[in-house]
């Protein structure tokens, strides 16, 4: 199908669609309907399992935890629309606590296990949660937000409800007469996101957005395949891509997740083997590890059964694509592009008998979406092989940011086009390429961190005049978050100290790596600051080896 042109009385719009033909989105049905359906077919087969414990749940067992959690929800008084916050690892009963809470009328909000308590306190806060789920490892960084907590597991603990003992009780309780029904549109997930900009924000996703979005990136998938595909959940479930892309996408097309809630090489390698992996969802750091680490040439990679690895979460280096296809030649690598704020995946490589993916290209447009690359100074749409900012338009675009309608019209247009922020263009052969973001983000380790709110940290220190933060270059991280700072006269802390200050008051992953003490922060004369010259200094010192002892060696 590829371009159209739609002439405006003064512009020429150059849209995109795909090239392959639209898919039928159901109606009237919410996420677990859709993603359990037919699911008492496979009833004893293993929809989730540990890989390091081997404990399992099958589609019935899930099936049955679902309408069980639902259940205990509305007993305990939870609403349509309320927000509930899930603050655990990966483990297999996730999906189960995700679903049961939407199927109850809930919104499932994940969040960071890793996250400083603040941090989880202004999740809850932002997203007016009315309850949090929590295991006993992470129940310290709770218990003092005031809100009802569920515990998983068999472990009691005073002050909050057991998880098991929940569940039995709601089996003894009778009918829910008072269950509401549940709309296509009524909200499901608000997972939060930096977006282009700035703090973190609650994006609101409906029951529609989701199943739409499943519908466009699961429309590969043949008859055949249902039932046969095991994937590995390592990507954080609490992260959109976890929950939609790996746990939901699974459940719809009846295979099986293999859980893991950290990396560590040999029991990645492992699980690989023992489970037969076939598609295996990772971050770039993860693909480094496999090409260069000699762990690697103690496994006999011939019993491997990976077809594909995927890689969404940051941009992959050619020559790191190269040397992992050396070194697994039976395995396709497939890149994705997906954004939280389009409910997950909207342009990716990842289906089978569709073409060789091209490589550096993040995919092609999936059915039922509209993309286009506009001129981010004139706002004009641009023809093929002409860099933009990328757009898109489609039923799986947010509702928007819960309780911020100016971010919410900066990145949704009133003619219903999300702005992304990103920098991209199309070829001639339907090819997406992203080179660019005007987006601040920095992607450590496929984790988003957010300059501006590391900027507000060291801005807290009595000691700190004025600070920036940008990324900088990084082989195993892909990038770090590095911070031009500006002392106070007669301040005597060290780079070091400011460093310790940042990361008592964020969680690991977003703690600032390198600090470089400077007179004044660059800024535009609207008071902008100058990252990218900002960005450009920092790397030169690096190279001349002035900066490199203040690089921490725990990244």
């Amino acid at each position: 199908m590829g371009t159209y042109v739609e002439k405006t009385t003064r512009v020429e719009e150059h849209v995109f669609r795909s090239q392959y033909p639209p898919v039928h989105i159901p109606d009237n049905v919410t996420l677990p309907e859709f993603v359990l359906q037919n699911a008492e077919l496979y009833a004893d087969k293993v929809a989730f399992v540990d890989a390091v414990t081997g404990k399992g749940v099958t589609y019935s067992e899930v099936v049955r935890g679902v309408h069980r959690f639902s259940k205990a929800l509305r007993s305990l008084g939870l609403r349509k629309g309320h927000v509930v916050i899930v603050v655990l690892p990966n483990v297999v009963e996730y999906a189960i606590v995700a679903l049961g809470i939407m199927a109850a009328g809930g919104v499932f909000s994940g969040a960071n296990p890793a996250s400083h308590v603040s941090e989880i306190k202004k999740q809850a806060e932002s997203a007016d949660a009315k309850l949090i789920v929590t295991n006993g490892t992470n129940y310290e960084k709770v218990k003092s937000l005031e809100l009802p907590v569920i515990v998983l597991g068999d472990e009691i603990i005073e002050g909050a409800m057991n998880w098991n003992k929940l569940l039995e009780a709601a089996d003894r309780a009778g009918d829910d007469l008072n269950k509401e029904p549940i709309q296509q549109n009524d909200l499901c997930a608000m997972p939060f996101s930096s977006g282009t900009t700035g703090m973190s924000k609650g994006v609101m996703l409906t029951h529609r957005n989701l199943v739409a979005n499943l519908c466009s990136t699961l429309f590969g998938v043949t008859p055949e395949m249902v039932g046969l595909v095991t994937t590995l959940g390592l990507i954080p479930f609490f992260h959109i891509y976890g929950i939609t892309g790996i746990c939901c996408a699974t459940l719809r097309s009846k295979g099986k997740v293999v859980v893991m809630n950290r990396f560590e090489l040999k029991t990645f390698l492992n699980a690989l083997i023992a489970h037969e992996v076939i598609f295996a969802p990772i971050v770039p750091p993860i693909i480094l590890s496999l090409v260069k680490n000699p762990i690697v040439d103690e496994f006999d990679l011939s019993k491997l059964k990976l077809q594909a690895i995927m890689t969404a979460a940051a941009p992959l280096a050619p020559e790191l694509l190269n040397a992992f296809e050396h070194k697994f030649p039976g395995v396709s690598v497939q890149e994705a592009y997906g954004l939280t704020e389009h409910s997950c995946i909207t342009l990716t490589h990842a289906q089978k008998g569709l073409g060789s993916p091209h490589k550096n290209s993040v995919g092609f447009i999936l059915p039922n979406l509209e993309v286009k690359f506009v001129d981010p100074d004139t706002g004009r749409s641009l023809p093929r092989n002409t860099p933009g900012e990328l757009c898109v338009r489609s039923q799986c675009v947010m509702q928007g940011y819960y309780k911020q309608v100016d971010e919410t019209s900066h990145t949704i247009d009133k003619n219903g086009w999300l702005h992304t922020g990103d920098i991209g263009f199309i070829d001639d052969e339907e090819n997406v390429f992203i080179i660019d973001r005007i987006k601040e983000l920095i992607k450590y380790k496929g984790f988003q961190v957010a300059p501006a709110e590391l900027e507000a940290i060291l801005l807290s220190h009595s000691s700190v005049e004025d600070a920036a933060v940008v990324p900088l270059p990084d082989e195993e991280a892909g990038e770090i978050p590095a911070a031009s700072v500006v002392l106070s006269p007669g301040a005597k802390e060290s780079e070091e100290d400011i460093m310790n200050y940042v990361a008592s008051n964020a969680a690991h992953y977003k703690k600032v790596r390198v600090v470089h003490f400077v007179e004044a922060i660059p800024k535009s004369p609207s008071g902008k600051i100058m990252r990218r010259l900002i960005k450009e200094k920092m790397v030169e010192k690096m190279k001349t080896n002035s900066l490199t002892k203040f690089k921490t060696n725990t990244i």
